[in-house]
């Protein structure tokens, strides 16, 4: 910084600390406010964990208002305990000095967030400045590229249509202003909560320093204190929602492609996924099925039996995922209903001077619904009703920045502008500046909330590209136009596990990269890897060569098969964990931290060792190589405890805590040194965690088919060995009256070298389709090869490296003895 900056700087910080020097500050039934040159701040308790944080000039607050944030979180509150320079709380201590600089700290005395300096006014603008301590780690921000951590780098929230991004751009398509601050495994997530173009420095301009700002809009910003990331995690769904239970269709294998066209070659990659017995549920129709590319249009020149279609791929059980953009085409008295419904009704954007505001996308000139309108968005849901009666199953808002053609700037001008008109809001008009970022958030709410009306009882699929802080309430997302390059392989574990911490749980990345072709390999491995992620979607962009899983021959078809079968097996566990996702925002594919915050001696977040790995639900470890193109072997680093090889069975003690990073000093102090493993074509390596007990059913080409055979529990002895299962109809709301099945399980390790199973009483009246469950213990030698069971005495059988049994399926509370 030059000299002339940091004097001013000098000068501006000594004024504002003389002039708060006589602060003094109120206590509130909730917090404290303080007032001083100008500046108020005010921070409260929404609960002993959760505090807001609202700054002002000239005596006032920001709007109490949020897109993001639930009304009902956003108002809660608790009474706290005052004292002379702030309050606490039954987990927090709040400060404030004279110069009104904020120290949040646990009753242990920890310090987990302190402003290095006032808040720096700009006119409208300001800066926030945080202390850094050489030991925090920064995750979130959604779909960032680059590594996991974000500490040491800066970033723009602006949402951009960023056509084949790379590690280094930004920003690109979402707006998460959400992080957790990891330091010596105590968490601290902060949100904060402005839509204009905010900045984020995580000690990039300064190494002691970090720094949230934006050129105007609120200063209002919440703490979330664990003291474990997993914590954090769910107090962020408690805050902003978290995403509603999928249809059980969108955890199967989808096959897309821009586009799948005319009608014959839509019917033809269904049947030869058929043919080929590829698992799979869902194949989507890109823009090229619209007439002219105008949404809610088909082109039935290319579909002219669109509906009969539908209905016939519904029978060969495959949903349909339509593209539905924002953009209405810009029509008058053509009989273009989008067009002349919205135009009655008023629902478009404005230009300064009051006419409708008209750029160009894929159907040419367009105009744009004034998504911050409640009766707007509710007009839009209703354009859904052809669609849905037709039967589509989900819906795809892209394009949805906005993303405009002809300007640098990829989108529209920041003075077109919108209307306020929402329920909690202020009425008012305001540009583009503020609305730009929650724009595809309320893009997809209006297709979320639209499809609820239609269709009450069916749970719907909206997948989103653009969004904001609180957007997976609407939508499941993914990363956008990625590229067919080994790195963009490898930069998607960040990126999902990064929006997963950020609350969007339900995402992926295009299987195969979108710009360009992928190799054989690269599509063969980017196929393992997707069948361990949230949305396992294969997509291509025009002019590529071919994406689907039969196109390089019989040896990659069989690997890529293999690998979307496990996932069809797994579906049991799988949707157990979307339905705790549901419940409490934990994501399906989640950082090693989210499990094991103290895997390290000195704290610092295992991952940060592990290269590329991560977790599916909490029990699975998927090792992907970090080096994706390499051939040399790679390590792979397990948290403490034992581990079993999810292929085989084996059994692997890592009790060890890893020690030191510097890796001389690891290899010296652990004597479980990291696994070494070589690479080939055809395997990825996936562990279980010990205690768990898996969910496993008989293979399905689509999850509309019932499995015929037993469920499997396969049990893996080890400390707090417990599972769950859970299942539904997979499509309606009637789980929400009872209308489900939940089952926990347990086992235990008796003294007598004897295990026993836990089997606890079916929760829910929902009919689970399995007569039979096969047990499989794994990691565990019997010593009489029998087992107790509620039919009398029954053989142990040996299956590879697991002891297994059969009983029928039991309604009741039953514990199984395998000796």
């Amino acid at each position: 910084m030059r000299a002339s900056a940091l004097l001013l700087l000098s000068v501006l910080s000594s004024s504002v600390i003389a002039a708060a020097a006589s602060a003094k500050i109120k206590s509130l039934p909730n917090g404290v406010q303080a007032t001083a040159s100008g500046t108020t701040v005010q921070i409260t308790a929404l609960r002993d964990d959760v505090l807001r944080v609202r700054i002002g000039q000239d005596g006032k607050l920001p709007e109490d208002a949020s897109w993001a944030v639930l009304p009902a979180s956003r108002t809660s509150s608790i009474h706290v305990s005052p004292d002379a320079t702030g309050f606490h709380t039954a987990s927090l201590q709040v400060t404030l000095d004279p110069t009104l600089r904020l120290t949040v700290s646990d009753l242990a005395g920890h310090i987990l967030q302190q402003d290095s300096e006032p808040i720096l006014w700009h006119g409208t603008g300001f800066r926030v400045t945080k202390q850094k301590d050489p030991a925090d780690h920064f995750f979130g921000l959604g779909d960032k590229p680059g590594p996991l951590d974000r500490a040491g780098q800066s970033f723009t929230m602006w949402n951009t249509d960023a056509f084949g991004w790379q590690e280094s751009t930004d920003p690109i398509y979402k707006s998460i202003p959400f992080f957790i601050d990891l330091r010596a495994g105590r968490a601290l997530g902060v949100l904060f909560d402005n839509t204009w173009r905010t900045s984020f420095d995580f000690g990039k301009d300064a190494p002691g320093q970090y720094t949230f700002s934006a050129p105007n809009g609120p200063v209002d910003y919440y703490l979330l204190y664990g003291p474990t990331p997993k914590q954090v995690v769910e107090t962020y769904a408690w805050l902003t929602g978290p995403t509603p239970l999928p249809p059980l269709w969108t955890l199967g294998f989808q096959q897309s492609r821009y586009s799948y066209v005319p009608e014959s070659k839509v019917i033809e990659i269904a049947d030869r996924l058929r043919a080929d017995h590829i698992p799979s549920d869902a194949i989507y129709l890109d823009i090229d099925y619209q007439k002219s590319n105008r949404p809610f249009t088909v082109d039935t020149d290319k579909f002219p039996h669109f509906q009969q279609m539908i209905q016939d791929l519904a029978q060969k059980n495959f949903h349909i995922v339509a593209i539905t953009d924002l953009h209405i085409a810009h029509l008058p008295n053509a009989g273009y209903t989008p067009y002349d419904t919205g135009t009655a009704g008023d629902h478009f954007v404005k230009n300064p001077d009051g006419t409708t505001y008209v750029g160009p996308v894929w159907p040419g000139p367009s105009v744009f619904p004034d998504f911050t309108r409640k009766a707007s968005r509710d007009w839009w849901g209703t354009l859904y009703q052809d669609f849905t009666r037709q039967g589509v199953a989900g819906f795809w808002n892209d394009m949805n920045e906005p993303a405009v053609f002809t300007y640098p700037t990829k989108t529209m001008p920041d003075n077109i502008q919108h209307r306020i008109d929402e329920p909690g809001f202020q009425t008012r008009t305001t540009s583009h500046l503020e609305v730009h970022n929650i724009y595809g958030l309320e893009n997809s709410r209006g297709t979320y909330e639209g499809l609820l009306s239609l269709q009450p009882d069916q749970r719907p699929f909206v997948l989103t590209r653009a969004s904001y802080a609180g957007g997976q309430r609407y939508a499941a997302t993914w990363t956008g136009d990625n590229s067919s390059t080994w790195n963009h392989l490898r930069m998607s574990v960040p990126q999902i596990v990064n929006l997963g911490l950020s609350g969007f749980a339900m995402t992926g990345a295009d299987v195969g990269g979108f710009a360009g072709s992928p190799s054989p390999d690269l599509l063969t491995k980017w196929l393992e890897l997707a069948a361990f992620q949230p949305i396992d979607r294969d997509h291509a962009a025009k002019g590529t060569r071919d994406h689907e899983p039969w196109v390089d021959g019989p040896e990659h078809l069989a690997i890529r098969r293999r690998y979307i079968e496990e996932r069809y097996r797994l579906m049991p566990y799988l949707y157990t964990v979307a339905e705790e996702m549901s419940r409490t925002g934990l994501p399906i594919m989640r950082p090693l931290f989210l499990e094991f915050p103290q895997a390290t001696n000195d704290g610092h977040p295992i991952d940060l060792d592990a290269g590329s790995e991560f977790l599916f639900g909490p029990s699975l470890l998927i090792a992907p190589n970090p080096s994706p193109e390499e051939v040399a072997p790679y390590e792979v680093h397990l948290p403490p405890g034992v581990w079993y090889d999810y292929w085989t069975g084996a059994r692997l003690d890592r009790r060890a805590l890893t020690a030191a990073r510097d890796l001389e000093q690891r290899d010296a102090k652990q004597p479980n040194k990291p696994l070494l493993v070589t690479p080939t074509l055809a395997d990825l390596p996936v562990y279980v965690r010990e205690g768990t007990i898996l969910p496993i059913s008989p293979l399905t080409q689509s999850t509309n088919e019932v499995p015929n055979g037993p469920l499997t529990l396969r049990v893996y002895p080890g400390q707090h060995c417990s599972g769950d299962l859970y299942q539904d109809d997979g499509k309606s709301f009637a789980f929400r009256t009872g209308s489900y099945l939940r089952i926990h399980l347990s086992c235990t390790e008796n003294p007598d070298g004897s295990l026993a199973l836990h089997i606890d009483a079916p929760q829910g009246s929902f009919a689970p389709w399995w007569k039979q469950i096969r047990i499989e213990a794994y990691g565990w030698t019997p010593t009489s090869r029998t087992a107790t069971t509620p039919q009398g005495a029954q053989p142990l059988q040996q299956s590879g490296a697991a002891w297994t049994l059969t009983i029928p399926a039991v309604t009741t509370a039953t514990e199984l003895v395998l000796r």
